[in-house]
């Protein structure tokens, strides 16, 4: 696993070549995304370390989801992804811990990521803008998680499996005393 710095380099180099590979000035994400042009500098420059919301709202304005951002390209694919190859990146405002658990570069219609989410903590999305529509299924493994999505609050505990649209804004809450652990699994557009 790697260290938060050559993760924070990482997350860097992907947004700038994906913005470049776009053709988009700093202005130009940063009127798609919401986000300051000065924070998107400092992030491409590895000064800044971003938030998961921040985060999605970036790759949603590139036209991405966050596991589609953290998939790299030209890294040799392989059915098998072993637990130590796996990508983890801890959100620095939430400490969430997101771990792509599915084989890079595989023609799957899903993604599975593994989800740490401390407790008493509170994670909103916005709704992913510029591309095909995406679902998620919020599986929970331990803990409670309260999910605000398409309109509606849902308490899940252990077991609990939540389908949602990812076209509207979204917000993940645990509001218990312990992590809750939970999967995602993502379909990818056809």
């Amino acid at each position: 696993m790697e260290n938060d710095d050559e993760l924070n380099r990482r997350i860097a180099g992907r947004l700038k070549a994906l913005r470049a590979e776009k053709r988009l000035t700093l202005d130009e994400l940063a009127t798609l995304s919401g986000v300051s042009r000065a924070m998107i500098s400092r992030i491409e420059r590895g000064d800044a370390s971003p938030t998961a919301a921040l985060l999605s709202r970036l790759v949603s304005a590139l036209g991405l989801s966050l596991s589609a951002f953290f998939e790299e390209a030209e890294k040799v694919t392989s059915p098998l992804a072993l637990r130590a190859d796996q990508p983890v990146w801890r959100d620095p405002e939430t400490g969430y811990v997101r771990r792509s658990v599915s084989p890079f570069g595989m023609p799957a219609r899903a993604d599975l990521v593994e989800v740490e989410f401390p407790s008493g903590k509170t994670l909103s999305y916005p709704a992913l803008t510029g591309q095909p529509a995406m679902v998620q299924h919020v599986w929970l493994f331990s803990g409670v998680l309260e999910m605000t999505a398409d309109g509606a609050t849902h308490r899940m505990l252990p077991g609990d499996c939540l389908f949602m649209t990812l076209s509207a804004p979204h917000a993940f809450h645990n509001p218990g005393p312990e992590p809750a652990r939970y999967a995602v699994i993502i379909e990818k557009p056809a």
